[in-house]
């Protein structure tokens, strides 16, 4: 069994759980669930650097990255950096993160939010619009193509925009659809953690232009995004790179700037 396969079967028993806990109708009411959301698709299109920068306090991979931030100085950070939109762990087992994290972020920025979350149930796109998300994330590993349409058909109901992550071409096949805004490429094989960017540079070609391309893993330079840009790449999602420095949205700002001079 791989890592992924851990992670959805303990997402599973998590969101039954707070299915008990929350009703829907909790959600609904809850005063950021009427917000206005900010589309990160249109952001990414009219963008000269696409950067989305993440919180990520550790991951399956490479265990901690950086326990001692808070997600205000980040959030706060990354908006005054420049970034396009900020991606927010909210998975607590396997990231440290949780919806907390996005509540904070949403308090201290205007950006255009992503919950980087397993996606198994539209209970979970509930919460994200309760808490203050302008994205989900929708993974094709662990979805079925019936799974995927309903989903992100539910997120657009609820004024969501929907990043799909794929790995390989096969997964690419089953998700291409209207309902998807973004179709986000994810350099690592997450059976061996290996980064590759010739994962996003040989899909490329075979995503549809009406969807914005985004990149996602590995990507710790500027010449990584320099490489990947003539692809179509508008968007480039990163986030161990910003937070394992003491400073994230500086190290996001300076990288901005530097990626313009180029």
């Amino acid at each position: 069994m791989n890592i992924l396969d851990k992670i959805v079967i303990d997402k599973r028993k998590e969101v039954d759980l707070r299915k008990g806990l929350i009703p829907i109708s909790q959600l609904e009411n809850s005063v950021l669930f009427n917000r206005e959301t900010v589309s990160l698709a249109q952001k990414l299109r009219n963008s000269k650097s696409g950067i989305i920068a993440e919180h990520k306090r550790r991951s399956p991979s490479k265990s901690v990255i950086n326990n001692n931030l808070n997600v205000q100085d980040v959030a706060s950070g990354y908006e005054n950096a420049g970034v396009c939109g900020m991606s927010v762990l909210t998975d607590g087992k396997y990231f440290g993160g949780s919806l907390d994290d996005l509540l904070t972020a949403r308090a201290s920025c205007n950006l255009p939010l992503l919950r980087k979350e397993f996606i198994i149930d539209e209970y979970q796109m509930l919460e994200a619009k309760a808490y203050g998300a302008d994205v989900i994330l929708l993974i094709a590993a662990i979805l079925t193509r019936v799974e995927i349409k309903k989903f992100s058909e539910f997120a657009k109901s609820l004024k969501l925009d929907v990043l799909l992550e794929v790995h390989n071409e096969e997964e690419l096949q089953k998700s291409i659809m209207p309902s998807i805004d973004m179709l986000g490429v994810n350099n690592r094989n997450l059976k061996t953690f290996d980064v590759s960017l010739e994962t996003s540079k040989s899909l490329s070609s075979k995503i549809p232009d009406d969807f914005v391309k985004v990149s996602e893993s590995g990507i710790s330079s500027i010449e990584a995004i320099k490489e990947l840009q003539p692809y179509g790449y508008q968007g480039f999602l990163i986030g161990e790179n910003f937070m394992k420095t003491d400073n994230p949205g500086a190290s996001a700002k300076e990288f901005i700037k530097n990626l313009s001079l180029l």
